[in-house]
């Protein structure tokens, strides 16, 4: 890896949320050109899904606004449920997102105790597995287009189960042919640039 000095450009792959965790792929100089085409790669989730909760960023980070029973369901039920949300679905993104209405950000808004109505929007999930299933906790791994909010998947099989939902955790594994496991760290980054500055 070359060192970062004299580098005046620097661009990256697509978002994460400030809670999850996993791979983001960083471009340097002329490598900023294949932003585009890399944000257009298939991308793969590991995320924990909370039943019988609903809170208002449809993740762990926000404040409890519904809480219900979860139902006496069985592991083949669930997956059931899943494959509805597999192929092509309109998906409403969360309040709590980067989205702009009207020219705004919908954080924006919803950071004034605002909701709006929201635009659904065409995205593709390929594949939805069940990981592990010990309720109310439940592990999935999805791939998908870009675009897709899987914290607005969780909020909408809780709907669709009648007892909400929340994205408890979130992983991105894998990003096109870039895999999580060939990665580094923030730490071994800096690591690799101060070795090439000594």
């Amino acid at each position: 890896m070359r060192s970062l000095i004299g580098i005046k450009k620097v661009g990256h792959a697509g978002t994460l949320d400030p809670f999850a965790t996993g791979i983001l792929l960083i471009c340097t100089g002329k490598a900023t050109k294949k932003v585009p085409q890399l944000m257009e790669l298939t991308k793969e989730y590991w995320g924990q899904v909370k039943l019988g909760l609903q809170t208002d960023t449809d993740d762990i980070t926000g404040k409890i606004i519904n809480s219900n029973p979860v139902p006496k369901i069985d592991r083949a039920e669930f997956g059931e449920i899943c494959q509805q949300f597999v192929g092509e679905i309109p998906q409403i993104p969360p309040m709590f997102s980067a989205k702009k209405i009207g020219g705004q950000r919908l954080y924006k808004i919803a950071r004034k105790g605002k909701v709006v109505e929201r635009p659904p929007k065409i995205v593709t999930i390929s594949s939805l597995e069940i990981i592990n299933f010990q309720l109310p906790f439940v592990t999935i791994k999805v791939t998908c287009s870009k675009g897709t909010y899987i914290r607005a998947l969780a909020r909408d099989i809780g709907l669709t189960l009648r007892c909400g939902a929340y994205l408890h955790s979130l992983t991105r594994t894998r990003i096109g042919g870039y895999n999580l496991e060939d990665s580094l760290t923030i730490e071994q980054f800096k690591e690799k640039l101060n070795g090439n500055n000594k």
